[in-house]
């Protein structure tokens, strides 16, 4: 039962996109369509089922949740888009397709990662909640996508790259709350902010959120070394070919599956008072550690 509401889930969230993204069939269509490879081609759609699973424990509509879960999807899209740019991973596949400025070109790849961001807030303001609650919503995003969160931790994530640099943990820690885990903390939050969350409601939710960013991580950093570019579908090695700072490298493999441990009993602690409630949360949180791409 609970895989079928996160594929319905996963469904709404498809066509909530599909319905926020320009018509390609409409000027300026290069554009148009670079937005939509970089949104409709498949992805695991995280952060909108966290939007859905988090509002859900409020009893929030699936209707009001959907402006939402776009939302925070059109701003990762846009971050990974800018993310494999040739000043930045320079990666050339991405969900096993040409990654956007390969597929079109590099200009309009930076101009849909820049029209995705614009799209997010705008869909983002027509959610349909009271004045201040909507307040609420475009602070949430707007500070896990900016310096105080995503483009932050890209930043450290830069200047961490290559040269022999090599973080400690604490600091590898730090860079990937903001990078990754910012994001995912808004959307959990973005969901519980519809239902009108209380302070400490929150401040689990964000316990759990934090845990589950970081985990995703140290799954990820597994992956680039275990996995292949084809079940992936983006190219796998990419930290050892960067020389970047991972958890593999820093504490090795077995260590960061032992953390991984550590950080799905803290996501279990931290959704312990919702009981079942949290059953999709909980699930979400599993997901993160045991995939495989």
């Amino acid at each position: 039962m609970l895989d079928g509401i996160l594929r319905q889930w996963r469904q709404r969230a498809d066509a909530a996109l599909a319905r926020a993204l320009p018509p390609t069939d409409e000027q300026p269509r290069r554009l148009h369509q670079a937005m939509g490879h970089a949104v409709l081609l498949g992805g695991k759609r995280m952060r909108p089922l966290l939007v859905y699973a988090s509002g859900a424990l409020f009893e929030v509509a699936p209707l009001v949740l959907d402006a939402p879960a776009a939302a925070v999807e059109f701003i990762h899209a846009y971050s990974l888009v800018h993310d494999d740019l040739p000043a930045m991973d320079d990666d050339a596949l991405r969900r096993g397709q040409p990654t956007v400025h390969v597929a079109f070109d590099e200009a309009t790849a930076i101009l849909a990662g820049d029209a995705l961001q614009s799209l997010a807030f705008g869909v983002l303001a027509d959610t349909q909640v009271s004045d201040a609650i909507r307040v609420d919503l475009l602070r949430t995003l707007a500070q896990a996508a900016g310096v105080a969160g995503m483009c932050g931790g890209q930043a450290l994530d830069i200047d961490a790259t290559g040269a022999g640099v090599r973080l400690d943990v604490a600091a590898l820690e730090r860079l990937h709350s903001l990078k990754t885990g910012a994001l995912i903390r808004a959307s959990v939050r973005l969901g519980a902010l519809c239902g009108g969350a209380d302070t400490a409601a929150l401040e689990a939710l964000d316990r759990y959120a934090r845990a589950l960013g970081l985990a995703f991580q140290v799954r990820d950093d597994i992956l680039d070394i275990e996995g292949d570019s084809q079940t992936l579908g983006k190219t796998a090695g990419k930290d050892i070919a960067q020389d970047k700072s991972t958890f593999p490298a820093l504490i090795g493999v077995e260590a960061s599956r032992a953390r991984l441990d550590e950080l799905a009993q803290a996501m279990r602690d931290a959704l312990e008072p919702f009981g079942e409630r949290a059953n999709a949360l909980q699930a979400l949180g599993r997901l993160a550690i045991e995939r495989d791409r």
